[in-house]
């Protein structure tokens, strides 16, 4: 994708100023970005648990790796107010209608040859924390493309209050995961399906460890 440095800059700019906030104002604090590989066709696959994570995931990522774009797919709803909108895109989310967006489908599957891409594979926000199912899409997506996959897991940030201070967050990434023997399966339903659950799986054990770590 060829993005102007401007934009790059713009990004890196308003990450920085919202980091202020998070992690100094706040404690949001990271663990195994080492695993994230700084080049080629990356699929960041968190948990989903509140908006916070649309402006924090970034923070954490293009703090990683300056200038690079993290791309995410994001609701049409979010783009409404023109200043959300416009930090938003700075950062790389683009607008997805509700239901089966093809475009957005061809956009994730190209970006995903190059770029960073940041994705909820539930779907939806469990506030409570919880993790839920997740889409069988997902699985097909990663079946196509065959990126390095990075299970995350986020917690805390559903308790947050903006403009609350000293609240506590973390988000730990895993090493990349292997579908070799998944991606020599018959594309289908069931392939799709299973790749998606053992990425639930990846996703649910780094919950677990990160809630053990916070009640230690």
């Amino acid at each position: 994708m060829n993005i102007s440095l401007i934009r790059r800059l713009w990004a890196l700019l308003a990450a920085y100023v919202f980091g202020f906030y998070a992690s100094l104002l706040n404690r949001f604090s990271a663990s195994g970005v080492e695993n994230i590989p700084s080049h080629g066709g990356v699929l960041i696959a968190s948990n989903h648990i509140s908006g916070f994570e649309t402006i924090c995931l970034p923070w954490i990522l293009l703090r990683a790796f300056p200038l690079q774009m993290i791309w995410a797919p994001a609701k049409e709803e979010l783009f409404r107010n023109p200043f959300l909108s416009a930090l938003f895109r700075s950062w790389g989310a683009f607008p997805v209608r509700r239901g089966r967006d093809l475009k957005a489908g061809k956009q994730l599957g190209q970006l995903l040859e190059t770029e960073k891409v940041m994705l909820f594979p539930e779907g939806t926000r469990h506030k409570d924390g919880n993790l839920g199912k997740g889409n069988r899409g997902v699985g097909k997506l990663i079946y196509d493309n065959r990126p390095v996959v990075i299970p995350t897991a986020l917690t805390g940030l559903n308790h947050w209050k903006f403009v609350a201070l000293g609240q506590k967050a973390h988000v730990s990434f895993g090493a990349p995961l292997d579908f070799t023997d998944l991606f020599a399966l018959d594309d289908c339903k069931e392939t799709h399906i299973a790749i998606v659950e053992r990425l639930m799986a990846a996703i649910a054990v780094q919950l677990a460890a990160n809630m053990g770590a916070e009640s230690l």
